[in-house]
């Protein structure tokens, strides 16, 4: 990868933050878009698009680049042992991805909670999870699965639950348009399944205003 283009090579504990580009891929990927202007009947020669396949193929690198990264390596990296075994909450996690039908994005928000089992994790670990598996091409659906499961995988705890709320541009500028449609999916596991009063808590939680 070069270093020419990095925005922050500082590591995070973890895992390496990636806002590094690979030249040959970023010179392959914008030679593709050049042909695509062309073939939306646009010069890609002209002054406002003569860089922009190689201003795509990096946002395009940067967007995806969850791919490199192993989200249980960053939840281990912060495991600790702690006798807790109350709900722990993270709501309002900021989410962005890409949907792989269109390549085009989606974002909202995540609110994750889990139970533990004898480990707790450091919280900003969490939102780092979500932004691992939303940095790739993805269906919101698959998204909320891959979070629960890498938190319970990884943790053990009693339960996890996973709740996003999300506006696709898919169906905002194209299909059928319809601008304020918000898609929720949830996604739960041990006692946030079995347990109704538990579920039920997470919701109320994760509605409540500290106002």
């Amino acid at each position: 990868m070069s270093n020419n283009d990095a925005f922050n090579d500082e590591p995070v504990s973890g895992y390496v933050k990636v806002d590094r580009y690979n030249d040959e891929k970023i010179e392959a990927v914008a030679t593709h878009y050049k042909d695509i202007l062309g073939q939306l009947g646009e010069n890609p020669e002209r002054e406002g698009l003569l860089k922009t396949p190689e201003r795509v193929a990096k946002a395009l690198q940067y967007l995806t680049h969850g791919y490199d990264i192993k989200p249980d390596e960053i939840l281990k990296s912060a495991m600790f042992q702690e006798d807790y075994s109350q709900m722990v909450v993270v709501k309002d996690i900021e989410v962005y991805s890409m949907c792989e039908h269109h390549m085009l994005p989606f974002f909202g928000k995540a609110h994750i909670a889990y139970i533990p089992n004898g480990h707790i994790v450091g919280l900003s670990k969490i939102p780092r999870v979500v932004d691992a598996f939303a940095r790739r091409l993805q269906v919101q659906e698959r998204l909320t699965n891959e979070i629960r499961d890498c938190i319970q995988n990884t943790l053990n705890p009693m339960g996890v639950a996973v709740v996003m709320e999300c506006r696709h541009l898919c169906m905002s500028m194209r299909g059928v348009q319809k601008q304020n449609s918000v898609t929720t999916t949830s996604a739960f596991t041990g006692t946030f399944l079995s347990n109704d009063k538990t579920r039920a808590e997470f919701l109320r939680l994760i509605t409540a205003s500290l106002d």
